[in-house]
């Protein structure tokens, strides 16, 4: 099939990290046909980041609640399905006026299947070692070797299979000059000068089990802050705000708290004012990443193998040596992957990846 000036339609509608990952393939698609149309289907929370990507043309915004989210309750299913049957209509009322012509599926779920059926006529493409029976959707089906294990290598086969091989342009995040001046009217308000060196800290994600806890932190921005001399950062969303705010209390120093104070977008360019990413395995750190921003990432319930930071320098901060690194589970009564990291262990990371030596007066223990 000639695939200059075809209308391809991603469906990737969550989640954060997962739109991140997906976002080299629409630069791809679009540096290789630059006469595409590109149309992505995407969860309202996470839409500015594809509506400020010039390779995407046109945004199809859904609002399903999450029934995978550890807080979405026994009940997600009975809520999620009434949003999805209106969506389904919704999608269809708008795709049947200018269908598209290859539907990419990178959700790879039975909901992902079925948002692919709205699109009238055209060749659907997913993963043949989906789940959920998606792969009963597809037209094509992308076989997924054993050695390819990142989730970002996995979303490139499609960039081989539409002959499109990714390049390193294709790794970035977009934001506007808007963007950047309120990041930086922000800072200037936080009497952040020129040349401070600023470290993003993300202290909070969705899994309970990849919390670090807030007198760890605490102790790590005050290291920080007083030994070395940079200035920290909190950051994440208006719902991580009591939590920080739970660090804050703790410190001796005073940081920058911009949870809930920033657009997605605004992140990116505060991001990439940072020197360095320091925090969970979370959306936040795969932007820092793509943004081509130093990662110092702490892991334990989840596996840097297939979710690490992509394609930066970066520094990867585990409890090593127990058996139930990993393990994936979002309910753990003794967090030990986590709770076992030492503060001094990540104060070193970060300082090794922002150059500055570290102070004589440091040396303690987590």
């Amino acid at each position: 099939m000639d695939l200059q000036n075809k209308r391809f339609l991603i469906v990737k509608p969550s989640s954060l990290g997962d739109i991140v990952h997906t976002l080299p393939l629409a630069h791809a698609l679009k540096r290789c046909y630059p006469e595409s149309w590109i149309g992505w289907i995407v969860q309202e929370a996470y839409a500015p980041l594809a509506e400020a990507d010039p390779a995407v043309d046109a945004v199809y915004l859904i609002n399903i609640p999450s029934t995978s989210d550890p807080q979405a309750g026994r009940l997600a299913y009975l809520r999620a399905l009434p949003a999805l049957l209106q969506t389904l209509y919704r999608l269809r009322r708008w795709l049947r006026r200018e269908p598209y012509d290859l539907v990419l599926d990178l959700h790879a779920s039975f909901r992902s299947g079925l948002i692919g059926l709205t699109n009238p006529g055209g060749t659907r493409i997913g993963f043949a070692d989906a789940k959920e029976l998606n792969p009963l959707f597809q037209h094509r089906r992308i076989e997924v070797p054993d050695s390819v294990v990142h989730a970002v290598d996995k979303n490139m086969l499609f960039c081989n299979h539409l002959r499109c091989p990714p390049d390193k342009d294709d790794f970035q995040l977009y934001c506007s000059d808007r963007d950047r001046d309120r990041v930086a009217a922000f800072l200037q308000g936080q009497r952040l000068r020129d040349d401070d060196v600023l470290v993003y800290v993300n202290p909070a994600a969705r899994w309970r089990t990849k919390f670090w806890g807030t007198g760890k932190w605490a102790e790590l921005a005050d290291r920080l802050i007083g030994e070395a001399g940079l200035r920290v950062v909190f950051a994440g969303s208006a719902k991580d705000r009591d939590y920080i705010a739970g660090v804050s209390e703790r410190m001796s120093r005073t940081p920058i708290v911009a949870a809930g104070e920033l657009s997605l977008t605004e992140t990116v360019a505060l991001l990439q004012r940072s020197a360095v990413y320091a925090g969970l395995d979370s959306g936040p750190m795969h932007m820092a990443a793509m943004a081509g921003v130093p990662v110092v990432a702490l892991f334990g319930p989840t596996n840097p193998e297939r979710v690490g930071p992509y394609g930066v320098e970066h520094r990867l901060v585990r409890n090593e040596g127990l058996a139930c690194l990993g393990c994936r589970k979002r309910h753990c009564g003794v967090p030990r992957c986590m709770e076992g990291i030492a503060v001094d262990r990540v104060y070193r990371a970060v300082l090794s990846l922002t150059g500055v030596r570290r102070s004589a007066a440091g040396g303690g223990q987590g």
